[in-house]
Formats: C-alpha cells, structure tokens, sequence
C-alpha cells in the first residue's frame, strides 16, 4: 500500500487513469485515502477512476468481440474459468457486470466472455457505466472515510514488515483456492 501511495503522490491523477483501466481495488483506495490527507482531490481522482475503468471494461469486451482469435491463445489455460464466468453471467446477467467489478481474478475474464457469448454490446455498455460507478464510489468513499484506520494501519505494518506480505498471500490464496476448486473438473470415483 505504501509503494501504491508513493506512486500516486508522484504521478497522481494519471497512475490512477492507467491502473484503474485494470480495475485495480487499491489504486482507487489510495487515491481515497491521498485525498483525505490533502494530496489529491476526491472528485477528481474518483471521477478519473470512474471512466478509467469503465473504459477498460469496454475495451476487454471489443477485444472478445472482435479480436477473439488474437486473444484466444492467451486464455487457453483459462478454459475453465472463462465457462464459470459465462455460467455466472447467465445466472445472473446484468448483475455479473456489478459482481466482477469486486472479485479479483475474474474482472477481465467476466467482459470477454459476456463478449463472447454474444452480450449486447449496448446493454454491456449502458450496464457497465453504473457498475463503474457502483465500484469507484464503494471502494473510493469507503477507503477515504476509513483513511485515518488505513493510515494507522500503515504506520503498524512499518513496525511489523512481515504482516502485509502474510496477509495478501493468505487473502491471495484463499482466493485461488476458492476460484480453483470451482473451476476444477470434478472426477467421479468408481465403486
């Protein structure tokens, strides 16, 4: 979080355009968090993060429309997951495009296999601009009115520097466990 805040106060408002084109949760807390400390402007950085993002979820989706060729060989691994994320949009449509915008792991597959499945690229676009602001208002507002427990955060894990490593590689795996395990190919045991 710190390499993120030090980032930010250098390059401000564009580190926060590029990162939030890939939908990054930090970025966007901390650009919350550099502007309740007066370093950034909330309005600006959370707009910026808005169209950023909302830009980058188009993008993946034109790339799955109209690229799909291109873009296959990178997914190849990826089979699996790209056919949860098109279950899980089936399931619940519209709604997918407000859930993937929070799960780590499945932002950039959720667009392109919505893209892929034919999705009406009008609904994905009109849904996916509130999604946009959905996302950059939720994490944005809820990390600037939680700045001064973030900020004591930080000033605890200089004290421990092993803690934030500990953390996200449990929040990490944890994740890749879960998203793994559903993505797994289940064999049947034979009596």
């Amino acid at each position: 979080m710190e390499d993120t805040l030090t980032s930010l106060s250098t390059w401000g408002y564009l580190a926060v355009a590029f990162f939030s084109f890939g939908g990054s949760l930090v970025v966007v807390a901390a650009a919350a968090v550099l502007s309740f400390m007066g370093k950034m402007d909330i309005t600006i950085a959370l707009t910026i993060a808005t169209i950023s993002n909302f830009a980058g979820d188009i993008f993946l989706f034109y790339l799955g429309r109209y690229h799909k060729e291109d873009i296959k060989p990178y997914f190849q691994k990826h089979k699996r997951k790209i056919a949860l994320s098109t279950l899980i949009m089936r399931k619940y449509g519209a709604l997918a495009i407000f859930i993937q915008k929070f799960l780590y792991g499945i932002k950039t597959i959720i667009p392109i296999s919505m893209s892929i499945s034919k999705y009406d690229f009008k609904k994905f676009i009109f849904y996916n601009f509130f999604a946009s602001i959905v996302f950059v208002l939720v994490i944005g507002l809820s990390s600037y009115y939680a700045s001064e427990t973030i900020i004591e955060l930080a000033k605890e894990f200089k004290e421990y520097p092993y803690l934030p490593p500990l953390i996200l590689f449990t929040l990490v795996g944890t994740m890749w466990f879960f998203v793994n395990r559903a993505t797994t190919k289940k064999v049947k045991k034979e009596d």
